[in-house]
C-alpha cells in the first residue's frame, strides 16, 4: 500500500519538487501521499501528510491558506500551540477547533486537500470556493482514488482507462471537460466550493458532497444587498479590498512575482504589489515576432512607469511550437485552449527568477471584461426584435461569402477604421455572427457564443452530451439581466475549468505556484454587489476597475482592444505543424480508433489547408484529444 501510494505521488513531483512523503493506516485501508512545493516554512516542520497535535486528523494539503497567520494568532489566544510556521499546520488546528465545515468557511485561499479524521473514520475532500486547485476522486473496483492530476490516478494497478464518450463530446464543445465529468468513466471532479464526505454506513462506504459556499447564492445576494454608495465610494471600496486580497497573496518565504501583460487586470494587480513592496516587484511577460499577439511593448510602458524589476523574453515559433510535444503530459485530460502555449511559456520564464507568481486572472468575469458582454447585449437589442425568419435570412447571407472573401473586404475597410473596430481574425467573428443570428432566444445566443463544435455528438460515436450548468436551468443563478447571466455562468463554468486549468497546469508543470488577487472570494461578492452601470459604460467593460486603475498608471498606457493571449495557430497548422496534424488527422487512422466520424474532420481540414475556411479552433480540439490519446492511450 505504502509502494502503491508514493508511486502515484511520484507522478506529481512537478507540482512538489521540493518534499514528499506518506502515511498509512493499514487496518482501515487508507494511504495518503504528497509531494510538496515549499512556499511557507521551509523547515522538516512543514512536512506533509501532517497529522494535526491532537492526533485526531492527517491532512495532505495543496494550495495556500492566505489568512492563516490571523487564524493562527486566534487560535493561540485559544490556548493553541504550535509547532512550525506553515499554513497546514494552521489548518489541521482550525478543523480540530472548529470542526472541517466551520474550519473551511473561515479559510480564505487557494486549495484543495484530503483528511482523514481517525476517530469518525471518515474522509473528506475539500475544493476551494472557485475552483483554482484541481482534485479529482472515483471509485475504481473497490478502491476509493484520489489526486490533484488524473496521471496519479492512472499509476494505481487498479485503474481502468475507459473514455467516457459523453465527456468527449462536450469537450468538443467548450474545449475543456465541464465539471463534474472527467475524460474517464468513473472519476468526476469535486465542484468548487464543495466537501465530499466518505464514510461508512454500516452496510459499506457511503461517498456524499454539499457546498459549503456557492458563487450562485453569493450573486444572488448581491442583487438583493446592491451596494448603495457612489462611484467614487465604490472605487474606494474596491481599492481596499484588493489591496487587502494582494496583502495576502504576497506571504511568501520564497521569491514572488507577477505575470505582466500591460492589460487592466495584471496592470492593476502590479500596481498594488507595488504600493505594498519596499523593493521593486519583479515582473515578467514574454513577447511574440508577430504584432497581432505581441502585447510586450504594453507591459514594458507599464513596468517602467510603476519601476518594476521587469523581464521579458521573446519567443521565437520555433520555441513556441517546441511546447505542443509536451502540453499531452501537462494537461493530462484533453484541453484544447490555445492560449496553454503562451502561458506555459510564460510560467517558465517566471520560474527561472521566482516560485510564486501573482496573476490578473478572473477579473474579465467579475467586471465584465470579454467582449460577449457588452457586445451580445447590444446584439440581441439590435436583433431580438427581428422576425425569426428575417434573422435565419440574414445568417445565411452572411455565411454565404466564404472566409475569405470576408478577410480581404476587412483588409481594405481596415485603413478606415479606429483600431477598437479592427478585429483580430474578422473572418471568424462573421462566421460566428452568421451562426448566432439564427437563435431565438438570448440564453441561446449565449451558449452559442461560447461553443467552439455545434453539434459534437454527431461526431464523437456512440456520445451523447450530458447535461452541464450551461444546459440545466435549474442550476443557474435567478438573475435578471442577460449579462449577468453570461457573466454568472462563465464564472462557474469557463473560469473555473478553462481559464483556472490552463494556469494550474501550465505553472505547477515547472513547480511554479500562481495566486490570483481578484479570486478572493471577499472580492467576488463585492462584484456582484456592483450595479451593472459599474462595470458597462459606452461599450466597454471594466469600467469601475478602470476608475481606480487611473489611480496608479496613466490611462494611456492600457488604453487598448483587449489581445487575449493567443498564438497563430490557424498558421502553423498550414505551416510547420501540418506534417503532425496530417498524421493525427488521417482518415484511416480516425476509422480504425473509432471515436469521431471523420468524414467532417477530413472536410475541415481540407478547407483550412485550402484557406477557403479558418478551422483552426475546431481541427485544434481534434488534434490535442488526439495528441492526448497517443500519449495515454
Amino acid at each position: 500500500m505504502r509502494s502503491t501510494v508514493l508511486r502515484m505521488a511520484d507522478t506529481l513531483r512537478h507540482r512538489g519538487p521540493d518534499d514528499g512523503g506518506s502515511w498509512v493506516d493499514a487496518h482501515t485501508g487508507i494511504a495518503l501521499g504528497h509531494r510538496r512545493l515549499s512556499i511557507l516554512d521551509l523547515s522538516p516542520q512543514g512536512h506533509q501528510p501532517m497529522r494535526s497535535a491532537c492526533g485526531r486528523y492527517v491532512t495532505v494539503f495543496n494550495g495556500e491558506i492566505y489568512n492563516f497567520r490571523a487564524l493562527r494568532e486566534e487560535l493561540e489566544q485559544a490556548g493553541h500551540a504550535f509547532c512550525g510556521h506553515s499554513d497546514t499546520e494552521v489548518l489541521l488546528a482550525s478543523l480540530s477547533r472548529w470542526g472541517i465545515e466551520a474550519a473551511v468557511r473561515r479559510f480564505n485561499g487557494m486549495f484543495a486537500f484530503a483528511v482523514w479524521d481517525r476517530e469518525a473514520q471518515r474522509l473528506s475532500l475539500v475544493r476551494d470556493r472557485l475552483g483554482e486547485k484541481p482534485l479529482y476522486y472515483g471509485w475504481m473496483g473497490q478502491t476509493f482514488l484520489f489526486g490533484s492530476e488524473l496521471k496519479a490516478l492512472r499509476s494505481h494497478p487498479g485503474f481502468k482507462t475507459e473514455i467516457n464518450r459523453d465527456s468527449l463530446a462536450l469537450y468538443l464543445r467548450h474545449d475543456y471537460i465541464p465539471s463534474p465529468y472527467s475524460i474517464y468513466q468513473g472519476i468526476e471532479k469535486l465542484l468548487p466550493g464543495t466537501i465530499a464526505t466518505l464514510a461508512h454506513d454500516g452496510a459499506g462506504w457511503r461517498l456524499t458532497a454539499a457546498p459549503y459556499w456557492s458563487a450562485r447564492e453569493a450573486s444572488e445576494r448581491g442583487l438583493r444587498e446592491p451596494f448603495t454608495g457612489s462611484p467614487q465610494d465604490a472605487v474606494l471600496e474596491l481599492d481596499g479590498l484588493l489591496s487587502d486580497a494582494v496583502k495576502l497573496r504576497l506571504e511568501s518565504d520564497v521569491p514572488l512575482g507577477a505575470f505582466l501583460s500591460g492589460g487592466l487586470d495584471s496592470s492593476m494587480v502590479v500596481s498594488l504589489m507595488q504600493r505594498q513592496s519596499a523593493r521593486p516587484v519583479q515582473t515578467f511577460t514574454i513577447g511574440f515576432w508577430e504584432p497581432d499577439f505581441d502585447e510586450a511593448p504594453h507591459a514594458r510602458l507599464v513596468a517602467k512607469h510603476l519601476e518594476t524589476e521587469h523581464t521579458q523574453l521573446y519567443v521565437t515559433p520555433e520555441e513556441a511550437l517546441a511546447v505542443i510535444p509536451r502540453l499531452p503530459a501537462l494537461y493530462d485530460e484533453p484541453f484544447s485552449d490555445s492560449s496553454q502555449i503562451p502561458t506555459f511559456l510564460i510560467s517558465e520564464l517566471a520560474r527561472r527568477s521566482v516560485t510564486v507568481s501573482l496573476s490578473g486572472d478572473g477579473g474579465d468575469e467579475l467586471f465584465a471584461g470579454y467582449n460577449r458582454y457588452f457586445i451580445g447585449r447590444a446584439l440581441w437589442r439590435n436583433i431580438g426584435w427581428v422576425p425569426s425568419p428575417v434573422r435565419h435570412l440574414a445568417s445565411w447571407s452572411l455565411g454565404a461569402l466564404s472566409p475569405g472573401t470576408w478577410a480581404r473586404l476587412f483588409d481594405a475597410a481596415s485603413p478606415l477604421l479606429p483600431p477598437r473596430f479592427r478585429p483580430r481574425n474578422p473572418a471568424v467573428k462573421v462566421q460566428k455572427l452568421a451562426e448566432i443570428l439564427a437563435v431565438d432566444t438570448p440564453d441561446r445566443m449565449y451558449l452559442e457564443l461560447v461553443s467552439h463544435w455545434r453539434s459534437p455528438a454527431s461526431v464523437v460515436i456512440g456520445s451523447s452530451e450530458p447535461p452541464t450548468i450551461l444546459t440545466d436551468r435549474s442550476q443557474w443563478a435567478q438573475l435578471p439581466d442577460f449579462t449577468q447571466r453570461m457573466m454568472y455562468l462563465d464564472a462557474v463554468t469557463y473560469l473555473p475549468d478553462d481559464i483556472l486549468v490552463k494556469v494550474d497546469r501550465a505553472s505547477m508543470g515547472v513547480s511554479l505556484e500562481v495566486r490570483v488577487p481578484f479570486l478572493d472570494h471577499r472580492v467576488f461578492e463585492f462584484a456582484w454587489r456592483l450595479p451593472l452601470a459599474m462595470k458597462i459604460q459606452n461599450d466597454e467593460g471594466k469600467w469601475l476597475l478602470r476608475k481606480l486603475l487611473a489611480r496608479y498608471v496613466p490611462r494611456a498606457l492600457t488604453a487598448r482592444p483587449k489581445m487575449g493571449f493567443g498564438v497563430p495557430i490557424d498558421l502553423w497548422l498550414r505551416g510547420p505543424l501540418q506534417d503532425w496534424a496530417e498524421a493525427l488527422l488521417d482518415e484511416a487512422r480516425l476509422r480504425q480508433e473509432g471515436f469521431f466520424h471523420p468524414e467532417r474532420i477530413r472536410r475541415m481540414w481540407g478547407q483550412h489547408l485550402a484557406r477557403s475556411r479558418n478551422w483552426q479552433a475546431h481541427l485544434w480540439t481534434i488534434l490535442m484529444f488526439q495528441a492526448w490519446r497517443e500519449k495515454w492511450g
